[in-house]
């Protein structure tokens, strides 16, 4: 088994060492949309092939160039011209960027369910060096796609691509991936099992592949999930559509790439299940007398035009269905803070519907370093049996209270300067200790877990930064985040105004000496 591992490790490896040989000519930005485009086309013709020869052993050849019959087996049908052999046969020639267009737009075409999800005339915008191109196919064509079901090679290589795509295009961008052991958390926490999963900003569809890999992994059957979701950019729209159609999951999208505030693409849906890292702290989301009325935001204060981060929790909370639960990620100043964001934070903790806050550690995000917050709403905190594959909880009236988790002192070392969850470990211990609050009454564990009453939540002013109520041992003090940058900016202010000070009486000595000195 391990033999095997580091074989298919290699592939990936060997592949991102030949997309980086499209660097010079195309930003790596660009190049992710290639080298997947090609993936997906790899794995659809093997697919194919693969049923066109099923046909064959039945007795059946006469329906071989028949879409019907593929179809109805959930297998991609493709024309001549877009199965890989017709592609490899053409790779020497120079227009081998058009051809490669015309397959995925001719799979599109044949296939209602792609529709919108392949690049459109991609290959032949970019201009790409058809030598490097054809190399790049070269490496694909080593991939058996279906060669092992158990190991799914594809999604691996998407998974793996995914994530080094959002470590290349560096800080500010790449926000399509959320690493992926923070989304199996997310997922061990709230257990998707069976019903609707909802996702707002889905990127490039982790969520929903998590999801499904939780059902498999508790032996349910992923035909009793339903997925919706929504993505505001259109290239990584795409890229969520192929993820899905790889992994053989069917989901509403929505028609098109939109902007789920101004342009909601499922409004009547209630999800049983949401899980969402949406966009940190987006400022100007919305114009200053837009979205005032907006039936998402009723029963609370519409929240303010310079963050969206309560715009996308309410978004959430209007979606969830009468038991529902949300397990979602922001930065951390979605905590405290005071104005409309206050009032609306007060009214969830007095509607009874934040159940869990974890602080997470530093550097687990390829695109930022700094902590954030997983956030779990739920709809129904009273008594009530949960089924769990063969597992049945009864689970406790937790109505008054907030479980509170420190996680900065958990994680392993990834990529050099990153830090995952373990998948053995960590997951497994913020899970259970999750899953047994909900049960029982837990000990408080200094550093880590509290559970607080609403009464203690109140005397806090409603603030939900884990520090104010989680005890540290291990410390001179309770440090409060708040009062310390306070107190540090007021020290940088002294500073500014000592250097503004000192940069006048020097001017003031030149300027008595018959000197002029232009700043």
């Amino acid at each position: 088994m391990a033999k095997k591992e580091v074989k298919e490790k290699q592939i990936e490896v060997t592949l991102w060492e030949a997309a980086n040989k499209l660097r010079g000519s195309v930003e790596p930005a660009e190049y992710k949309h290639v080298v997947l485009g090609l993936v997906f086309l790899k794995f659809a013709s093997d697919k194919f092939e693969e049923h066109r020869q099923k046909l064959k052993d039945e007795g059946k050849s006469k329906y071989i160039e028949m879409p019907d019959f593929y179809n109805m087996s959930n297998v991609f049908f493709l024309e001549e011209i877009s199965r890989w052999s017709y592609i490899v046969q053409k790779a020497k020639q120079p227009d081998l960027a058009i051809i490669i267009d015309t397959a995925l737009h001719t799979i599109e075409k044949d296939n209602k369910a792609l529709k919108g999800a392949l690049p459109d005339n991609y290959f032949s915008r970019l201009g790409l060096d058809h030598t490097k191109l054809a190399s790049l196919i070269d490496e694909i064509s080593n991939i058996d796609t279906i060669k092992d079901k158990q190991q799914d090679i594809v999604g691996r290589v998407y998974e793996y691509f995914l994530s080094k795509f959002a470590l290349a295009e560096g800080k500010g961008k790449g926000e399509f991936y959320t690493p992926k052991s923070i989304v199996n958390l997310i997922a061990e926490m709230i257990e998707p099992y069976k019903g609707i999963i909802y996702d707002p900003a889905c990127g490039s569809g982790g969520m929903f592949v998590q999801s499904i890999k939780f059902i498999e992994n508790h032996h349910g059957n992923k035909k009793e999930i339903s997925i919706y979701g929504q993505e505001y950019t259109n290239t990584t729209y795409k890229l969520a559509k192929m993820n899905l159609a790889i992994r053989g999951i069917s989901g509403n999208l929505g028609e098109k790439a939109a902007n789920t505030f101004s342009d909601d693409q499922h409004k009547d849906l209630k999800a049983d299940f949401i899980m969402a890292n949406p966009p940190f702290n987006q400022k100007d989301w919305r114009a200053e007398n837009e979205l005032i009325d907006d039936p998402r935001w009723k029963g609370y204060d519409v929240p303010p035009k310079s963050n969206a981060n309560y715009g996308w929790i309410l978004n959430m909370v209007s979606k969830l269905s009468e038991n529902g639960v949300a397990g979602f990620i922001l930065a951390n100043g979605a905590l405290s803070g005071g104005g409309e964001e206050y009032k609306i934070r007060r009214k969830l903790i007095e509607n009874n519907l934040v159940e869990a806050i974890l602080v997470l550690p530093q550097d687990m995000f390829y695109t930022t370093n700094i902590s954030v917050t997983v956030w779990i709403l739920n709809k129904n905190k009273k008594e009530q049996v949960k089924t769990v594959g063969n597992e049945t909880r009864n689970l406790r009236n937790r109505e008054r209270e907030i479980l509170f988790m420190d996680l900065r002192q958990l994680g392993e070392p990834f990529e050099k300067k990153f830090i995952q969850f373990g998948e053995l470990t960590d997951i497994p211990k913020i899970a259970n200790t999750y899953h047994t609050w909900q049960t029982k009454v837990i000990d408080n564990i200094p550093e880590f877990c509290y559970s607080a009453s609403f009464e203690e939540i109140e005397k806090k002013d409603f603030s939900l930064v884990p520090s104010k109520y989680i005890e540290f041992v291990n410390r001179d003090e309770n440090i409060d985040f708040d009062e310390k940058m306070k107190a540090l900016q007021t020290d940088i202010g002294e500073l500014l105004k000592a250097e503004a000070e000192s940069k006048a009486d020097l001017l003031n000595v030149f300027k008595e000496l018959g000197y002029l000195i232009k700043l």
